[in-house]
């Protein structure tokens, strides 16, 4: 078990400003395209215009324009026709449009496979949902390793050959993680039901890399037995919302929702089921549409395309 953290352990936030992010699909000929920059006319002619001079094809495109902050964000699937462009001069042959349209410009590759940490604490409906996902290839990603402050799941995440690493929580706990995550290169952080807080230090690590799923209760109901006090009150909706960690809490960018119905004739119990069918349902799509790179934040809200 490692016993000190050094300074420079876990991955650095993205630095602020606009940016095009290019993220990968399941081959090195692909890519996808996340643009975000200041509105102005043009910016979807020239910017395809500067792909297609580098022999990419456009497969697919959506854009979004946020009115309030004078913002054009956009998502494009790119290809290069069976062949592997060259990297380099990819990155320079497009420098001119980043430099006219003020952007920043990063590039991931088909050929990169993101890598996946699950903390959990003690309840395993979302463990094991996505782990399950991710045998079966609905979820693009390599899952380096399991986290959690119990020993409880160790048997589940042995059961599908992942590492599992039991970290009680003390004054080290952070340190450990932070640095069994630098070491795997770990690049997505998923809360499944950990119910720890996280440091602002860690968070500041992973920024908009921490996705966490709780119940939809908040700020109604916080404290314990939530859906004990739900039941009191006699609720009509019960959910989940899944959202980036943000140093406040639970307060982050909402990337997706989900809500059903209950009544009178529901037992706390039964609540509390439904709750984990809606938890493990949107945490999945959340991870999901990360890993395909859907999801582009701006001003602490998650755009998410289709």
């Amino acid at each position: 078990m490692v016993e000190h953290c050094t300074e420079n352990a876990g991955v650095p936030g993205s630095s602020p400003g606009f940016a095009i992010f290019l993220f990968p699909m399941h081959s090195s000929t692909e890519a996808i395209v996340l643009v975000t920059c200041p509105d102005r006319t043009g910016i979807v002619a020239k910017l395809t215009a500067a792909l297609h001079e580098t022999g990419a094809n456009i497969l697919d495109a959506a854009q979004y324009t946020d009115e309030s902050s004078e913002t054009f964000i956009q998502r494009v699937h790119v290809s290069w026709e069976g062949k592997q462009p060259n990297r380099e001069a990819l990155q320079a042959s497009l420098n001119g449009v980043i430099e006219e349209l003020n952007l920043d410009l990063h590039i991931k590759w088909g050929d990169e496979t993101h890598k996946v940490a699950i903390f959990v604490s003690k309840e395993d409906h979302c463990l094991h949902d996505l782990l399950l996902l991710q045998r079966d290839g609905a979820l693009h990603c390599e899952i380096a390793m399991v986290i959690s402050n119990h020993p409880d799941l160790q048997d589940v995440a042995l059961r599908f050959g992942i590492p599992f690493h039991h970290i009680p929580t003390d004054s080290d706990t952070e340190c450990i993680q932070l640095s069994l995550l630098q070491e795997h290169g770990v690049d997505l952080v998923v809360l499944a039901r950990y119910m720890q807080v996280l440091s602002p230090e860690f968070i500041q690590h992973y920024e908009n890399r921490i996705i966490n799923i709780h119940h939809s209760f908040l700020p109604a109901f916080v404290g314990g037995k939530p859906y004990h006090q739900a039941h009191m009150k006699g609720v009509k909706l019960i959910g989940a919302t899944a959202h980036y960690a943000t140093v406040e809490l639970d307060a982050g960018p909402i990337i997706e929702q989900g809500i059903i119905r209950v009544s009178h004739k529901d037992s706390i119990q039964n609540m509390i089921h439904k709750g984990r069918d809606i938890e493990r349902t949107v945490l999945a799509r959340a991870v999901r549409w990360h890993l395909e790179n859907r999801i582009i934040v701006h001003h602490n809200r998650a755009v998410v395309f289709d």
